[in-house]
């Protein structure tokens, strides 16, 4: 299977962390002579839910209504040294759908026979030409605000967007200016941290990882800054940033050792930014593309194994995965003024509703991929559980039954693996369910479940033990 332990290690010899270059950096243009021109249906956008240079990406399509304009191809979110694979499972499809492939090194071997480097995604991809366009995730989501314009509606495209859309002429030199430093001390810092393999390399990213978010919440202090970065609408510097502090306090403060503070408790504005993106499920936010796209548990799962093959040579054998069960809750709701205040911004339709039952277009099924529940099992499956996520108080011996999870409009609906309705619990003219208190989620253990992941280890070990690690 090869040497895989540069693949893991992470860290150069002087023990720092340093990302390397995307290799295909081509553009998508509307101008005359470009080699790759918008059309309906001529590209792929390759990525998954646990990468969160991926993760911008299918924010952006999904903000800007492209769904039915370029295809999303999703991955399992684990990657061996043939790159992402096509597992079925965790939201990924059971084969490529273009080429059959099995694992994203066949796509850029496709691309470039003579290709040497990372197999990573968000992968943009030209069908016609066959070949990666770009592989930079930065250009990417630059290249979805206005170039296909012309296949959306009039209200959709960046030019009659208020406030200028996503990267507007008038605020862009802020814009590049945040993205520098926040992407040189956060969305890469939280990963030269995790990653860093003596403490001199961990202390010179962990402290200017806090200092630009001590920064952050300054500047979120400026009423001109709110509810945004830059004010009252999305702009580019909220999704760059999002990826990455959607993971922080589940994933980077605990497993990336990223623990001087966490967000939740310790940046009282950044929080409520975060959680105003991930709750909104308005027009503002298409939806509530944020909160659709968003998968706690999958983001624990995969750093954790992340970690631990850096640290046993990129085996997986002879440690146990152990999930953290915090922080509870995964992220906090918005209080009713903290809503009603993010209201008077502008939205049309309810904040708060607690369902992660629709997904993006492109997902191999139409019900939550990381969920432990359906046919296909997701993390859940993983652990044996039944439901996803625990409760501390709840009894996690007793199995959840089928009444329990009954769609939503039924008298007991208990969308997310919760309670009966027994708290007056209601539905939204939108159809969104509006629950009076913070739904519990239990964890029980069940012995398909059980044999299930018995069989999995049995065959991982017969094989060798894949060598398996999150996509930087």
């Amino acid at each position: 299977m090869g040497d895989s332990r540069q693949t893991h290690q992470h860290a150069d010899t002087d023990g720092h962390f340093r990302r390397k270059e995307s290799s295909f950096r081509n553009w998508i243009s509307k101008e005359p002579g470009s080699k790759f021109t918008p059309e309906k249906d001529r590209y792929a956008l390759y990525g998954n839910y646990g990468c969160p240079w991926a993760h911008r990406t299918i924010i952006v399509r999904a903000l800007k209504s492209l769904e039915p304009v370029i295809q999303l191809i999703t991955t399992d979110f684990d990657l061996t040294e043939n790159g992402w694979l096509f597992t079925g499972r965790n939201g990924s499809l059971g084969a490529d759908p273009l080429y059959g492939f099995t694992g994203l090194k066949q796509l850029y071997l496709k691309a470039d026979p003579e290709y040497v480097g990372r197999y990573t995604v968000p992968v943009l991809w030209d069908k016609k030409t066959e070949t990666i366009v770009n592989n930079e995730s930065s250009e990417i989501i630059r290249m979805l605000y206005d170039q296909f314009d012309d296949f959306l509606e009039p209200d959709q495209r960046e030019a009659n967007k208020p406030g200028g859309g996503f990267y507007p002429p008038h605020l862009r030199k802020e814009i590049d200016a945040m993205n520098d430093w926040v992407y040189t001390t956060i969305n890469n810092g939280v990963y030269k941290t995790g990653f860093a393999a003596t403490q001199e390399a961990y202390d010179a990213s962990v402290y200017p990882l806090f200092k630009s978010l001590d920064r952050l919440e300054e500047h979120l202090g400026h009423a001109s800054h709110q509810p945004y970065l830059f004010g009252e609408y999305i702009t580019e510097a909220d999704v760059r940033l999002y990826t990455t502090m959607a993971r922080f306090d589940v994933a980077y403060y605990n497993i990336f050792n990223c623990n001087l503070k966490m967000i939740r408790h310790d940046y009282p504005r950044l929080s409520k930014w975060l959680r105003n993106l991930y709750w909104d499920t308005s027009d503002r936010t298409n939806g509530g593309v944020f909160k659709k796209t968003t998968f706690f548990e999958v983001y624990k799962y995969g750093y954790l194994k992340a970690k631990g093959r850096q640290i046993h040579g990129g085996s997986d054998l002879g440690w146990p995965v152990i999930l953290p069960r915090g922080p509870v809750p995964d992220i906090e709701p918005l209080t009713d003024e903290e809503e009603k205040e993010l209201m008077i911004h502008g939205g049309t339709r309810k904040l708060n509703g607690l369902s992660i039952a629709d997904l993006p277009s492109g997902l191999a099924t139409s019900s939550n991929p990381f969920s432990a529940q359906g046919e296909k099992g997701g993390m859940g499956a993983l652990f044996g559980a039944d439901v996803d996520s625990p409760n501390p108080d709840d009894d996690v011996t007793t199995p959840t039954t089928a009444a329990a999870t009954t769609s939503v409009g039924s008298p007991a609906s208990t969308r997310d693996g919760g309670d009966d309705n027994e708290d007056g619990d209601t539905l939204d003219e939108n159809g969104e369910f509006v629950p009076r208190k913070n739904i519990k989620r239990r964890t029980t253990y069940s012995d398909a479940n059980a044999k299930w992941v018995k069989a999995a280890k049995k065959a991982e070990k017969k094989g060798g033990a894949p060598y398996i690690h999150l996509a930087l």
